[in-house]
């Protein structure tokens, strides 16, 4: 009996360890108002509200006739430079998966509306301890997988976004159903 015991205890702390379970966010950029130049929304106090991490969604809703988003450089963010975006998305309901820490410039690519505020700057803060520990490894196929060189740019405020529990990996659940079974084994009565 006390190797059971031991085996259900052994594979209880397995299981805490290897599943890890982060906060994700659907950020929806300018809340109800989406991605527009209409109702002079500042983005900048906008994304100033959040608490950006890897792992997070941000959203882009727009217009598609109207307005586009590109990711650009922090230089031709400043100067809403969109001759040659790093990418440029035109569907009107873009999504991107933050994949890693730092900068992540984007404009609307419409003469004048980067002008009238229409960009944000998506700032990943790198965070220590456990909560780093959670955070997922950039994937290189991601849209955001290159990182903007950093800049001098405030760190944004806490996040008001819902969290969403995901369970990372295939280890996390691998290990669980592990659990389960030897659970199941060491319940079921032995000759």
């Amino acid at each position: 009996m006390a190797f059971r015991e031991k085996a259900v205890v052994f594979l209880m702390m397995m299981m805490m360890t290897a599943s890890q379970v982060s906060h994700a966010a659907v950020h929806k950029v300018g809340d109800s108002s989406g991605w527009t130049i209409i109702g002079n929304i500042d983005y900048r106090k906008w994304a100033a509200t959040k608490n950006f991490q890897v792992g997070d969604t941000i959203v882009f809703e727009y217009n598609a006739k109207f307005h586009n988003v590109m990711r650009v450089t922090h230089a031709m963010y400043k100067t809403c430079n969109a001759s040659s975006p790093l990418t440029t998305m035109t569907t009107g309901n873009d999504t991107i998966k933050i994949t890693n820490y730092g900068h992540h410039f984007f404009l609307c690519g419409i003469p004048g509306h980067c002008q009238a505020g229409q960009k944000v700057d998506i700032n990943v803060v790198k965070v220590s301890g456990a909560a780093a520990a959670a955070a997922e490894a950039p994937t290189p196929t991601s849209a955001m997988a290159s990182p903007v060189p950093p800049a001098n740019v405030p760190a944004p405020s806490p996040n008001n976004a819902s969290p969403l529990m995901v369970v990372k990996g295939g280890v996390g659940l691998l290990t669980l159903v592990m659990a389960l079974l030897a659970l199941l084994a060491l319940s079921t009565p032995h000759a």
